[in-house]
């Protein structure tokens, strides 16, 4: 692959992770604040596919395209700035993976109090406050990781 395909790839996959998460971020807050099971359970089943289809097609296209990119530039993938982007990498995957199952068992909890014609239940509220928290740190990440990628410092 050409270097210039590489680093096009690269950088719409942190677009995409970045702006996948954000987006992901805000739709469910805002149907969260409806309270509206009915709402909730149609923003979640969206939020499920997209974090499927971009958030996991993104995430695995980063590491290989920098792997590859560090390689046409030679340069050493555990030191520097690199290292630190693979560590933030890894922290992003740790809050990101249990974010997922959280926003499939709401989407359920969701469609369950929507077929029920109930509200829904503490077990919603709780998981969607674990949601929000874990949004916090790996967004920040993300952030850094960007910034890494950019400004390439020196440590």
């Amino acid at each position: 692959m050409t270097y210039e395909f590489l680093r096009f790839l690269h950088v719409i996959g942190a677009t995409v992770l970045l702006g996948t998460g954000a987006g992901i971020a805000f739709f469910m807050v805002m149907s969260n604040r409806s309270n509206d099971p009915r709402l909730i359970a149609h923003v979640a089943g969206i939020v499920v596919i997209a974090d499927t289809i971009f958030t996991a097609t993104a995430a695995a296209v980063q590491p290989i395209s920098g792997f590859l990119l560090a390689r046409h530039f030679g340069r050493p993938i555990f030191e520097g700035w690199v290292a630190w982007s693979l560590c933030l990498y890894v922290f992003v995957g740790v809050f990101w993976l249990p974010v997922v199952w959280m926003q499939i068992r709401m989407r359920n909890l969701a469609i369950a109090a929507r077929d029920a014609c109930t509200p829904l239940p503490p077990s919603y509220h709780r998981l969607y406050r674990w949601w929000f928290a874990f949004g916090f740190p790996a967004f920040a990440a993300v952030l850094a990781i960007i910034w890494l990628m950019l400004t390439k410092p020196t440590f």
